[in-house]
């Protein structure tokens, strides 16, 4: 019996992670961290991302983002029971995304495109996630590389 060619696609691991944050502790730098949504589409990846932020954060107010990352973001989305307002600013460095707590408590992020290699990813969320790193989100390793 002969069997066909080996048509395994290379995948992405289910495990590999999407978000890396510094340890809780007083902030340090630009960024409290980095995440790496699967698809552009705010409204569906943000309900994944605040529930790992709500855990820090408590409850969450409302997401700022530049209005240039996103396309056709809405207003406002639906988690845990309440309404998040989701705010774009052109005024906000591209590749970040900040999210505020009713506290007014926020935790700014590098966003890596949806589109990075797992390679160029895992560096940037390592890199922003370090303790000892004090870089803004275009200062950062490979931001270059990650800016779409």
């Amino acid at each position: 019996m002969t069997s066909g060619p080996n048509t395994t696609l290379p995948t992405q691991p289910a495990t590999e992670p999407r978000l890396r944050l510094k340890p809780a502790a007083p902030a340090t730098g630009h960024v409290d961290g980095a995440w790496w949504p699967p698809t552009r589409d705010l409204a569906a990846e943000l309900p994944g991302l605040l529930a790992a932020l709500a855990a820090r954060l408590g409850r969450i107010d409302r997401v700022t983002y530049h209005l240039g990352d996103w396309p056709n973001p809405p207003r406002r989305v639906t988690f845990d029971d309440s309404a998040v307002r989701l705010e774009g600013f052109r005024s906000q460095p591209s590749g970040s995304l900040t999210a505020i707590g009713w506290d007014r408590q926020r935790t700014t992020l590098l966003v890596v495109p949806p589109e990075a290699g797992p390679d160029v990813a895992r560096h940037a969320l390592t890199a922003a996630a370090d303790p000892d790193n004090t870089d803004d989100s275009t200062e950062l390793p490979a931001a270059g590389q990650l800016q779409s």
